[in-house]
């Protein structure tokens, strides 16, 4: 009797057929993925706001130390709200500001390189924070179970290594005062989105001096003349103008007041030629006087 059409023919014994009529149904079954267990869309912003397994809030006062160079790595950090810094510490005792760190920020990703890893910079707070700690596991397990988080901490790093690579540009090549007014642009957070701070965070001149490369009188004259320019406004606390972002933006800082001030020799006398007579070695004091004068008038 020929089989009917339609229906499943095996001709092989029941025992080693091996055929299955409901084996269709059954891998349809497991193909089906089961509803409301992973099908929740995962939020980077709620992670980063919320504690958790594997991370935890805590808000520090200023000054406080994050972790220091040489220490353990195996947390990543958050700055939820309030300024940080990082510092580097020389073999010959000398500390150098890196950067400094705002809202939105991560640091201590080196923990995420090598397991067992040593820091590389030390971390503090400038202001009071509101820091979120991350394990080490569980931040590498949501970058590899959470492909929104990949694509937002990977912004993160690439938009770090771009300033990163503008601060060694900027170093080598524009003067101590543009970057000056550089960093101070970045620290009240121009062009970044939203409103940019204005007022920014106390910061000594010590440590904007380590962060451009210069010394510490170098970054009071140049602050003050911002101030005389209105630039900014500086007392106490230092509030960036709009006027700045547009200076450097059209390159448009006087040359001449670039530099350091001019001092004007002051009119001769007895005493000051004396001594420079001595040092330079003329023979008679009061014929040098007489040259010096004549050489004005003319």
């Amino acid at each position: 009797m020929p089989p009917v059409r339609g229906t499943l023919e095996c001709k092989f014994p029941p025992s080693k057929r091996g055929c299955d009529i409901s084996a269709p149904d059954q891998t349809q079954k497991e193909a089906t993925p089961m509803v409301g267990e992973n099908n929740k869309q995962f939020d980077p912003a709620v992670f980063l706001t919320t504690a958790g397994s594997g991370r935890a809030f805590t808000r520090y006062q200023a000054r406080h130390v994050f972790f220091s160079q040489g220490d353990k790595a195996d947390s990543v950090f958050y700055l939820q709200g309030g300024r940080a810094k990082l510092t580097v510490l020389s073999k010959r005792g000398k500390e150098a500001t890196v950067t400094l760190l705002g809202s939105g920020d991560f640091f201590g990703e080196e923990s995420m390189a090598a397991e067992g890893g040593l820091r590389t910079a030390s971390a503090s707070a400038v202001s009071g924070c509101m820091v979120l700690k991350i394990a080490r596991d569980q931040m590498l397990n949501v970058l590899h179970d959470e492909h929104a988080f990949s694509d937002f901490f990977m912004h993160f790093i690439l938009t770090r290594g771009i300033r990163t690579q503008a601060d060694l540009v900027d170093q080598l090549f524009n003067s101590s005062e543009r970057r000056l007014a550089r960093t101070l642009l970045l620290m009240a957070e121009y062009g970044k989105e939203g409103e940019p701070e204005t007022v920014i965070p106390h910061v000594t001149q010590e440590t904007l001096a380590e962060m451009i490369g210069t010394t510490r009188s170098r970054v009071s004259f140049f602050m003050n003349r911002f101030r005389k320019l209105g630039y900014i406004e500086y007392n106490g606390h230092i509030r960036v103008n709009t006027s700045l972002l547009n200076m450097v933006l059209h390159d448009s800082l006087p040359d001449e007041n670039a530099k350091r001030p001019v001092l004007l020799d002051p009119p001769p006398s007895h005493e000051r030629t004396g001594k420079r007579a001595k040092l330079v070695g003329f023979p008679n004091p009061e014929t040098t006087y007489r040259r010096l004068s004549v050489d004005r008038e003319d």
